[in-house]
């Protein structure tokens, strides 16, 4: 039986504000991971192999960077004055990686950087053996970039990504988890933006066991601008992740979260959680966000939650949107209508449901290897 999972907060038991969690860098201060807490409630500690114990040792993949002329790669202590200036752990995972981190991988753009040509990390991973990593995106100000940083092999990983858009830069990063099946993978990524930063953030989940991506944004400045876009495909036994949450601190800042996912297979299982925060101060805020998911066979579910916490009413607008369904039965009538068979045209659906998102990459061979993935998929279950 397909499941349809489609929750909003309202009407639901009283539950913690996300304006009250509990942030830290030391793990110490976060209990062990129980389904009691709303934010691991969807997820069995024992699918995390053991990214939540107190000790991790450092990744011991392959990192990779290339980029054009200008932009640098450089490893640094934790001593460094970046490192923890975007954000701090909300959960026992990234606090352990962050216990964990011995150096960290900064990827500078220094200002009024500008090149078609992206910059790239490749992290590479080759073992079943827990690890942790640390990255830092430093865009300066009047940069203006795109980033992408691709995860592939296997690997067992707990990582924490800062990302820090100086003021007037216009960034976007394209965070890719194309696991090996029996991969884990917990990504806490922070965002920062400095004043009328537009930063767009794109995460593409197509591989792994477990993958659970936490980007958090938050505003330096007045007059930030974000956008976060998410594509996901789970196939059966996979649990994939995605809890957006931007915090509203500054006046005048705009947001947009707009998250796609399919599903197919027995126990294939999604969620995604969208806490939006607009506080007191946050006056003139602009900001909606929206999941869809698209479930094309029995078996599968998709949980789904936006929420939207609002602590002033001076504000240009807010709302948030979820849809959980199966194949739109007009869609396919109109296609078969004009003589593409059936199974052709659920293939086109699905891929035009995730392109949406995929497209917007704008990196060529990441675009089409992703939909080359997302191609062998449907070949294999829709029939």
């Amino acid at each position: 039986m397909t499941s349809i999972i489609n929750e909003h907060s309202h009407g639901l038991a009283p539950v913690q504000m996300r304006s009250e969690r509990k942030r830290s860098t030391d793990i110490a201060d976060f209990a062990a991971i129980s389904k009691t807490e709303e934010q691991w409630r969807y997820l069995d500690v024992e699918r995390l192999k053991g990214l939540d114990a107190g000790i991790l040792p450092a990744f011991d993949g392959e990192i990779s960077f290339t980029a054009p002329a200008g932009a640098a790669h450089e490893i640094v202590g934790i001593d460094h004055d970046l490192f923890g200036s975007a954000g701090t752990p909300e959960d026992r995972v990234s606090a352990a990686a962050w216990g964990a981190a011995g150096q960290i991988h900064v990827l500078r753009i220094p200002a009024n950087f500008s090149s078609t040509e992206p910059v790239r990390l490749e992290v590479t991973g080759a073992s079943e053996a827990p690890g942790a990593l640390h990255v830092v995106v430093e865009a300066g100000t009047f940069a203006e970039a795109t980033v992408v940083i691709d995860h592939r092999g296997r690997a067992v990983l707990a990582e924490n990504i800062e990302i820090i858009a100086g003021d007037e830069s216009k960034l976007k990063v394209v965070s890719v988890q194309d696991w090996t099946r029996d991969s884990v993978h917990v990504s806490a990524q922070f965002l920062k933006l400095g004043r009328n930063a537009q930063v767009e953030h794109i995460a593409v989940t197509l591989g792994g066991d477990t993958v659970r991506v936490t980007p958090t944004v938050a505003y330096a400045a007045p007059g930030g601008d974000v956008n976060l876009l998410g594509a996901y495909f789970a196939t059966a036994g996979q649990h994939f992740e995605h809890r957006p949450f931007v915090d509203h601190s500054q006046p005048n800042c705009k947001s947009n979260v707009t998250y796609k996912g399919a599903l197919q297979g027995e126990k294939a299982h999604t969620v995604w959680v969208g806490d939006v925060l607009i506080r007191k101060a946050a006056e003139g805020t602009d900001t909606y966000e929206l999941n869809r998911n698209l479930l094309l066979t029995d078996g599968a579910r998709a949980d789904s939650v936006p929420n939207l916490e609002i602590e002033t009413g001076e504000i240009e607008g807010a709302g948030h949107a979820s849809a959980s369904g199966r194949f739109d039965d007009e869609q396919l009538f109109y296609l078969q209508a004009r003589g593409i068979p059936e199974l052709d045209a659920r293939r086109l659906v699905v891929r035009g449901f995730l392109n949406e998102v995929v497209q917007k990459i704008a990196v060529d061979d990441i675009e089409e290897r992703l939909s080359a993935t997302i191609e062998a998929e449907l070949a294999r279950s829709i029939n």
